[in-house]
C-alpha cells in the first residue's frame, strides 16, 4: 500500500482495471432501464442513470457488490454506506430502505447481487473445516466486507459466461463455489459461518426471523416463537434486536408495511384491502404506522411512487 493511502483508497485503485472489464461486458448486455438481462442463475445486474429512492424491499440472503457508484442502507435505525471498495452481505431475509445518491447517464451507478446458497456453503464449510471463530453470539444479520480484487475477478468470470453460453451450465456452480468461499473465509467468514451452520444462537434466531417472514400476517406470540428458537423470551429478543436492529414486534411490522407498499404499488388492491391483507385489523392504524415509516400517508406515497423512476418501483436493487 502506497505511503499516505487509506485501505478503501487501496482496493478502489487495485479492482479498478477489473471494475472497468466488468463494465464493458454489462455495457453490452441488453438493458430495460434498470435490470440488466442475462442467463446467468441466481446473479442480478443494475444499471441506473439518475438518483433513486428511497425504495423499500425485504432483501433475501444475498451479496451486493458494487461495479461503479454508491448506496445507503437503512436497516432498523442504522444507516450503512458502501461504494465499490466494499460488499454488501445480508445473511437473513430483512426490509430495508435503500438510496442512491449519485447516479447520471454519464456516470452510471452499476452494480451485482448474488443470491446466497446455503447449501452449498454449508458443504463448503464441511468440506474445508470452515469452524465458526469464537465470538460473541450478538452478530448483525448484514456486514459490510472488503471487496477485493479476487472477489471482482470472479464476479467478471461469471458475467462473462453470458458470453459463453456452452460453458454457463457447468462453470456457474464452480464460480459461485468460489465466491461463497472467499465470503467464508474473508473478514466476514466468522459471522456468516455462524449464520450458515446450525445450532448457534445466530442460526437459531434466524430461524425465528424465517418464521416472522413466513407468518408475517398472523398475530405473533413471542413465547411461541422463542418455542420455534429454541430460546428463552428473553434471551430472543436480545438477540433478535442483536441480528437485525428491531424487536419481534418492529421486524414483523416492518414486513407487513412493505409487502403492503409493494401490493399498492402494484396497482392491484386499494388501501383498506392492504391493511387487511397483511394483518391490520384496523385501516386506521395501518395508515398511520404507514405514515410514520414512509414519509407519507398511503394513497400520497402511491401518488410519489407511479410519477418516480422506475428505480423507486423496483424494490431492492443490489
Amino acid at each position: 500500500m502506497e505511503h499516505g493511502m487509506s485501505v478503501c483508497e487501496a482496493l478502489l485503485a487495485q479492482t479498478c482495471p477489473i471494475r472497468e472489464r466488468i463494465l464493458e461486458v454489462i455495457s453490452r448486455l441488453p438493458w430495460d432501464g434498470l435490470n440488466v438481462r442475462h442467463r446467468i442463475p441466481g446473479l442480478s445486474l443494475y444499471r441506473i442513470v439518475e438518483p433513486a429512492g428511497p425504495f423499500s424491499s425485504v432483501y433475501e440472503p444475498s451479496l451486493s457488490l458494487i461495479i461503479k457508484g454508491s448506496k445507503s442502507v437503512e436497516v432498523g435505525d442504522e444507516t450503512i454506506v458502501y461504494d465499490e471498495s466494499a460488499f454488501f452481505l445480508t445473511a437473513i431475509g430483512m426490509p430495508m430502505k435503500g438510496r442512491i445518491r449519485v447516479a447520471s447517464v454519464e456516470e452510471p451507478y452499476v452494480a451485482a447481487m448474488l443470491r446466497l446458497n446455503l447449501d452449498m456453503m454449508r458443504r463448503l464449510i464441511v468440506d474445508h473445516n470452515l469452524q465458526p471463530a469464537d465470538l460473541a453470539n450478538r452478530d448483525r444479520g448484514v456486514a459490510v466486507g472488503a471487496a477485493t480484487p479476487e472477489l471482482f475477478d470472479a464476479f467478471l468470470r461469471l458475467i462473462s459466461l453470458e458470453n459463453s453460453p456452452d460453458d454457463l451450465p457447468f462453470m456457474v456452480g464452480h464460480i459461485q463455489n468460489e465466491i461463497f468461499y472467499r465470503l467464508l473465509t474473508g473478514d466476514q467468514g466468522a459471522r456468516l459461518r455462524r449464520f450458515v451452520l446450525s445450532g448457534t444462537n445466530s442460526n437459531r434466531v434466524a430461524k425465528a426471523v424465517a418464521w416472522v417472514k413466513d407468518n408475517y400476517t398472523i398475530q405473533l406470540r413471542i413465547d411461541e416463537l422463542a418455542e420455534i428458537a429454541g430460546m428463552g423470551v428473553s434471551t430472543l429478543h436480545h438477540q433478535f434486536r442483536a441480528m437485525t436492529g428491531m424487536s419481534p414486534l418492529q421486524f414483523q411490522k416492518h414486513l407487513r408495511l412493505h409487502h403492503a407498499r409493494e401490493l399498492m404499488a402494484a396497482g392491484s388492491i386499494d388501501v383498506a384491502t392492504a391493511a387487511l391483507t397483511v394483518g391490520y385489523e384496523s385501516p386506521t392504524q395501518f395508515s398511520r404506522e404507514y405514515r410514520r415509516m414512509f414519509g407519507h400517508p398511503p394513497l400520497r406515497d402511491m401518488k410519489v411512487i407511479m410519477s418516480a423512476d422506475i428505480a423507486i418501483r423496483a424494490g431492492s436493487v443490489g
